[in-house]
């Protein structure tokens, strides 16, 4: 049984790894690696990278002012830099197990908040549940101008239905098959998963009371505030990005934002913040706006890794920071305001 465990968690950890492996393997078999040096060596235009990194930090920081605003209800009041360096560190770990980082999270501020692991957890999923509804508001948005655009784009090009669907390759259309098997697995096992729960009834009356959070919020225009902000952040950390190369810089931010939602969607295949499915997603935009497949692969590549250090250095940050915070005991903590 304990063999078969360690098995298990072992294939949980590499089967992502591995299939990003494939998809970037796959991308970048032909790619030209002195061009990349060329470009990050005076070809693009680093101040709109710096400009970006700043809004990658803003919409951690306003993901952990929003959990600790959901946690109040809850009698459970952590201290906003210990949310914060939660988050930053749940990013930075989900990149070697995917997911892994919501319940480390929790993990941090009951160790160093004296928080029920339990209760965060439950505003975690109501977290999830917000951002899934804004997400879903976003794509109807960018479909219903999606459609004026790609008019407009079809009346200037010439360029048909059937024509874009020959832009892809026979491995193109196995990579989105491939991610969308992946993606309905893992919808699968967190199902699995949520019956594991309810038949646990105290851990499932302390996640149920996490979820129903949002009843007690005393600010809820506050929190909607910090729902939009973390997205608007999110959006202005990719878009930003599209300055730093002449290829990019003249689509505009109806394309950046169609390519925003499109990669969203893509990263929510469990691969190590979706490298492999977010860079063909992103690409098959840009192609389809106009950009070299050469081109969009470069830029693919610079942006997510670029995104993928500020993650690793933010965590590295956490984690030097956690070491000189002081741990709280769960009655100061229900105490404090």
């Amino acid at each position: 049984m304990e063999t078969s465990k360690i098995i298990r968690n072992a294939l949980k950890i590499a089967f992502p790894l591995v299939l990003g492996g494939l998809i970037l393997w796959w991308m970048y078999r032909d790619f030209d690696w002195k061009g990349l040096w060329t470009a990050l060596d005076g070809g693009m235009d680093w101040t709109w990278m710096w400009l970006s990194m700043p809004f990658g930090v803003m919409a951690q920081v306003l993901r952990a002012v929003r959990w600790r605003q959901a946690l109040e209800p809850l009698a459970e009041r952590p201290r906003t830099m210990t949310c914060v360096h939660a988050v930053f560190l749940s990013y930075a770990s989900s990149l070697v197990v995917p997911r892994v980082g919501e319940v480390l999270r929790c993990g941090v501020l009951k160790r160093y908040e004296g928080t029920s692991f339990t209760k965060a957890l439950g505003t975690v999923v109501t977290e999830r549940m917000v951002d899934s509804v804004v997400m879903l508001v976003l794509s109807a948005l960018t479909v219903l101008l999606q459609i004026r655009v790609f008019s407009v784009f079809f009346a200037e090009t010439g360029v048909g239905f059937g024509e874009l669907a020959g832009r892809f390759s026979a491995a193109g259309y196995w990579v989105t098959g491939a991610c969308l098997l992946v993606l309905v697995s893992f919808l699968c096992f967190m199902a699995r998963r949520l019956e594991w729960f309810s038949r646990t009834r105290g851990l499932f009356r302390n996640v149920a009371d996490g979820i129903l959070s949002l009843r007690g919020i005393r600010h809820i225009p506050l929190y909607i505030v910090y729902s939009v902000g973390i997205w608007v952040a999110y959006f202005l950390h990719f878009y930003l990005t599209f300055y730093s190369f002449s290829y990019t810089a003249d689509l505009g931010m109806m394309s950046a934002l169609i390519a925003f939602v499109v990669g969203s969607f893509a990263v929510l295949v469990p691969t190590p913040n979706g490298a492999g499915p977010w860079h063909f997603a992103v690409k098959t935009v840009l192609v389809l706006y106009g950009v070299g497949e050469s081109d969009g692969v470069m830029f693919v590549l610079i942006v997510h890794t670029l995104q993928t250090l500020l993650v690793i250095l933010l965590g590295l940050y956490a984690v030097a920071a956690l070491a000189f915070t002081r741990r709280r005991q769960p009655q100061t903590a229900c105490a404090a305001a």
